[in-house]
């Protein structure tokens, strides 16, 4: 089989499906992507570049620039695919990431290869992400913005032969007439690395906290109001009061991924620094670390704290599941997909700083209680989003697609 992948960054959620497949000398697998990542590669899978002849014009309107934007990444990918057939590689199926513009004409560029697109948000200015906050109400400007925002997910939802997206909480932002062609599947989490590991102390090259008894975390990309960061911080600030000897660490980078920066240039940490007196001799911000340093960091967790607006679901949070680690997360709906409270893991309101230490609280001060949901965080990961059964429920997915044997029914993947 021949497939070719599309996605701006290299190898993102293709990673393990694409490893799989290239490891098959039947297969023939091409990486379509925008960044190269040389120090990455995949065995038995080609990469291909694409690049936009040149960025948005400052002059288009700023609903309007991200479509332009799309319109860009689809005339460079159409440019790459008559380089690759002119290396006679033609695909049996094309898999691409829906939203940034490389699927918008790979049907046009390979007519009669199925697509299979990657559906992982669609923008509602209500209901959802955008008006979650109270605090910040949307204006007229952002509920026209955000609407034309989808114009290039809606030509892949018209023009692809299939979709997936990863949780039925993102699948039901989707238009209710398209529902029926998208499968819900995971991506998946590597259960055999993600496993718990009884007693782990935590011990980075730059910080030993082995010492410590009580440990809360927070992993998240960025340090961003979209991940609850704020809330995060004013819960540091009662957990700092009540218990004395608890530490904090605080895994991602300084930045915003979603949402909005502030207006004055601060950084959401200075920001909430300012804002907050904290103790910062046991917070830990520890930055974006290696795969090896963020499991040591989950795996001695006595408490991790999720929080999200209702949004795309984090890898991390199920990772953090696969541990054992018990998680504290935000009583919303893509959290409330993996998480029954009192059963393996607990939940919070999102905008209660206090409950959420309280939360905290419940677990240090009842270990034994919380061994049993840590035991059923494990096995509702090893039951439901373990990669080792994921991944070739994947590779099924995609020889469906290239076989044309999907209906409008939904497929079912459990």
């Amino acid at each position: 089989m021949r497939v070719l992948f599309l996605h701006p960054n290299f190898p993102a959620q293709y990673r393990h499906v694409a490893t799989v497949l290239g490891h098959d000398p039947k297969n023939q697998v091409v990486f379509g992507t925008k960044n190269e990542r040389p120090e990455w590669k995949i065995p038995g899978v080609k990469k291909a570049l694409f690049n936009p002849s040149r960025d948005p014009h400052p002059g288009t309107h700023h609903y309007v620039r991200p479509l332009e934007s799309a319109v860009l990444y689809g005339q460079a990918v159409f440019r790459m695919a008559d380089q690759l057939k002119e290396q006679d590689f033609v695909p049996d199926v094309i898999c691409g990431h829906s939203g940034w513009g490389p699927t918008l004409f790979v049907k046009d560029a390979f007519p009669g290869v199925p697509l299979l697109c990657y559906f992982e948000w669609f923008y509602h200015a209500y209901g959802s992400d955008a008006n979650f906050d109270p605090s910040d109400p949307l204006s007229i400007d952002d509920v026209a913005r955000i609407r034309i925002k989808n114009a290039p997910i809606l030509v892949d939802l018209y023009s692809c032969d299939w979709g997936l997206s990863p949780t039925y909480w993102q699948r039901s932002q989707f238009p209710p007439e398209f529902q029926s062609k998208i499968s819900v599947m995971h991506d998946g989490v590597d259960t055999d690395y993600f496993k718990p590991n009884p007693g782990a102390k935590l011990v980075l090259p730059n910080l030993d906290l082995s010492h410590v008894d009580e440990l809360v975390t927070y992993v998240a990309r960025g340090m961003e109001p979209y991940r609850g960061f704020p809330e995060f911080i004013e819960s540091v600030a009662y957990i700092q009061e009540r218990r004395p000897n608890c530490h904090v660490v605080v895994v991602g980078s300084d930045r915003v991924c979603y949402g909005k920066s502030l207006p004055d240039g601060k950084s959401y940490k200075e920001h909430m620094l300012e804002k907050v007196p904290l103790d910062l001799s046991r917070v830990h911000f520890v930055g974006a670390l290696p795969y090896g340093q963020y499991l040591k960091v989950i795996q001695a967790s006595q408490a991790h704290i999720y929080l999200t607006r209702p949004f795309v679901l984090s890898w991390s949070m199920i990772e953090s599941l696969s541990t054992g680690c018990l998680v504290i997360g935000s009583d919303t709906q893509p959290v409330r997909e993996v998480i029954e409270h009192g059963k393996n893991g607990l939940l919070a309101d999102f905008f209660s700083p206090k409950e959420i230490a309280d939360r905290v609280d419940e677990v240090m001060d009842h270990p034994d209680r919380m061994a049993e949901l840590r035991k059923n965080a494990r096995e509702t990961v090893l039951e439901r989003y373990a990669l080792k059964d994921l991944v070739f429920r994947h590779v099924q997915l995609i020889e469906d697609v290239a076989n044309g044997v999907l209906s409008s029914q939904e497929f079912k993947v459990s």
